[in-house]
């Protein structure tokens, strides 16, 4: 193999690293620095931070593969990410970043549910807690996994050695340099992908001869590829009940805590629409980047009379196969980017809250901080050696893993984030049950022996969707059933409210 290709990684990974070290001497005198960057996070930096942790090893390798294989069905999905993504950015981002700040300086989201309902108890901290570090330890492996099959697939390496080298760099610079090195290398990594999904499917059009001539080598399929009501895998007609099911990924965003944390570290409310800007262009140019190399890479494949083993792997095939290996180095470090950005943020906030939520609450209340910023790295390799662990079962699929953990999520935090930002009555014991009936409904959803005209449940209604019902529906309920009049929580509401009114 050209040496090429490892000098553009080595490149890329001398970056990360040097904004590790840079962000070590810059944010690691305390906790809320090393978890939150002060607070500090520009505009740019935001919407960058939030799309690349946002969308991880699936842009470049599990929607491609999706695409592969299901044609243009697939791009559901997409459609309804984007659309989740601008109501997360309107609807969550400004009140989050007023509420967090003035409702005792919160830096986790379980520190933001504590203190939204004055929870003395510590109940709701220690449940969202649980739920955080179960879903975000099986999140983290899929992007090991994509990590290995990278390393697997481009370089002729063991998985396994695949794994510990995307876990070690990740580590390297998360555990030292915390989360204001993890903001800015995906400020860097999202410039890469943004760079990278133009130029393949670009390339892969020119080498076809063009739109008709990519057009021609899907004339000859039993299926269309190109009908968005069908799925190409199997030709069948895609019901209103399935395409609900794609679109519903839409609902997750309201839930996701690595995305929702970076809307709490920017510096002011009014940057929000500026970054709202700025991440939703970055998203729509690479979501559709996405799109067209996993549809325009089948076509390149077909007319090759290639075979391509993992559908997954088809952007890191047209790298390799129509590129300088120097342009090829810097396409693999696009794959590397986007699943270091999400594993790092992964990653920072499980340790945030094994740190802030359990450490600090249950074992040592009168750490310094010091101690909890060394706590919070000792965190992020246990959790990085967890989900090594996990990913030892290379037949997972990107996709499969991160739909599970980004429905578990959704269904579990969603409600409670939105109705706890705009409803003044919703009550603590509400946003318990709520949280717990979400996540029990997604469980049930993905593993009970039930089937639906020969399909599992996950299989015929994607799990968000009863989960993310159940949660809003028992949280009105409940809050209905046990109204209580906590004068701070409701005066800290109001309160909230007009200071977000002169902010905005």
């Amino acid at each position: 193999m050209d040496y090429s290709i490892f000098i553009s990684l080595a490149l890329y990974f001398i970056v990360v690293l040097g904004i590790g070290l840079y962000s070590f001497k810059q944010s690691n005198t305390d906790v809320a620095g090393y978890m939150l960057g002060g607070r500090s996070l520009s505009p740019k930096v935001t919407a960058l931070s939030a799309g690349a942790s946002d969308m991880s090893g699936w842009m470049l390798m599990g929607l491609p593969g999706a695409i592969y294989i299901s044609g243009m069905s697939s791009a559901w999905i997409a459609i309804g990410l984007t659309i989740g993504a601008f109501f997360n950015y309107v609807l969550v981002a400004p009140r989050l970043r007023v509420y967090t700040e003035y409702a005792n300086n919160a830096i986790t989201i379980p520190d933001y549910f504590e203190n939204r309902f004055n929870d003395k108890s510590h109940i709701l901290r220690l449940l969202s807690s649980i739920v955080i570090i179960i879903f975000f330890a099986l999140y983290t492996s899929s992007g090991v996994v994509a990590g290995g099959k990278l390393f697997e697939s481009s370089f002729g390496l063991s998985y396994e050695l695949g794994l510990y080298i995307t876990a070690g760099v990740v580590v390297a610079y998360t555990l030292f340099g915390g989360f204001l090195a993890v903001s800015i290398t995906d400020f860097v990594q999202g410039c890469i992908m943004f760079v990278a999904l133009i130029l393949v499917p670009v390339v892969v059009l020119f080498e076809l001869g063009g739109i008709s001539a990519a057009t021609a080598q899907f004339a000859d399929m039993p299926f269309n590829y190109l009908d968005m009501f069908t799925d190409a895998s199997n030709g069948s007609t895609l019901s209103v009940i399935a395409i609900i099911s794609l679109l519903s990924w839409g609902l997750g965003y309201f839930g996701q805590p690595h995305i929702i944390v970076r809307f709490m570290a920017i510096r002011s409310v009014k940057d929000i629409k500026t970054a709202r800007r700025i991440g939703m262009s970055w998203m729509v140019v690479t979501i559709i980047g996405a799109l067209g190399t996993g549809l325009l890479g089948f076509a390149y494949v077909k007319s090759q009379g290639a075979d391509l083993h993992d559908p997954e792997t088809i952007f890191i095939y047209l790298s390799n196969v129509l590129f300088h290996p120097l342009i090829s180095g810097f396409l693999l470090a696009a794959i590397l980017a986007a699943i270091m950005s999400t594993i790092s943020s992964q990653l920072l906030v499980t340790s945030s809250s094994l740190t802030g939520d359990i450490y600090q609450l249950f074992v040592r209340r009168d750490a310094s901080q010091k101690e909890l910023v060394l706590v919070g790295r000792i965190c992020v390799a246990l959790v990085a050696i967890v989900a090594i662990m996990l990913a030892y079962n290379r037949d997972n699929s990107i996709l499969s893993i991160v739909s599970n953990a980004w429905a578990g999520f959704g269904a579990a935090f969603g409600p409670v984030v939105l109705i706890s930002l705009f409803w003044s009555k919703m009550t603590r014991l509400s946003a318990i049950a709520g949280m717990l009936t979400g996540t029990l409904t997604v469980l049930f959803w993905i593993y009970a022996p039930v089937t639906i005209n020969g399909l599992s449940l996950s299989q015929w209604l994607y799990e968000i969707v009863p989960g993310f019902l159940v949660c809003s529906v028992t949280i009105v309920i409940v809050s209905l059933l046990t109204q209580q009049r906590d004068m701070l929580v409701i005066d800290t509401f109001e309160r909230v409210n007009q200071e977000f009114s002169t902010r905005n």
